[in-house]
């Protein structure tokens, strides 16, 4: 694979940049591990990204659910099953069409997503807060360029409630609208 030109003393180096992506991933994965601990005992990594689509779409039929999960309706069923006893979401007859249930979450799951949310957010931003101003200036723009590479939408400023959860795009969340 050829290499592209680069500036006087600038680096493209693929493997470079992916091995300092992967260190990345890996705080980024700690932190959020970190900030789901509180409620470790409650709700398993797969159940909160379902907490997460929910409280980002809202009400949602299962087969959607599933799709976006990328899971099968049965899977993600059980997980349901196991968030509505735990008291974070709840099934509802679709007042559109009586024969579909749709998914939502309970008072307590939108608390618990908002709540992991926080934990995570306080932890970015006390990492963020050491780095200099350039140092974060480069990073957004190195992110930024990421994420568009990437397919990512950029998130909302102030309201994380209306992000594409999950590493789906504008054109696949939809794709699978209620």
């Amino acid at each position: 694979m050829p290499e592209r030109a680069t500036p006087e003393g600038a680096m493209d180096d693929v493997d470079e940049v992916t091995r300092a992506v992967l260190t990345a991933s890996r705080l980024l994965v700690a932190v959020s591990a970190r900030s789901l601990a509180a409620v470790e005992d409650r709700v398993t990594l797969a159940q909160f990204r379902m907490l997460v689509v929910l409280s980002s779409r809202g009400a949602t039929k299962l087969v959607a659910l599933a799709d976006l999960l990328q899971v099968a309706p049965s899977t993600a069923m059980r997980m349901v099953d196991r968030l509505i006893a735990a008291g974070l979401a709840d099934r509802q007859t679709n007042p559109g069409n009586r024969r579909e249930t749709l998914l939502q979450l309970t008072e307590e799951g939108q608390r618990t997503v908002a709540d992991v949310t926080a934990r995570r957010r306080e932890e970015i931003a006390s990492i963020v807060a050491r780095l200099r101003p350039t140092q974060r200036l480069a990073l957004v723009e190195a992110l930024a360029a990421f994420n568009e590479a990437g397919g990512e939408p950029p998130a909302p400023v102030a309201d994380d409630r209306h992000a594409h959860p999950l590493g789906w795009g504008t054109d696949a969340v939809a794709a699978h609208e209620v």
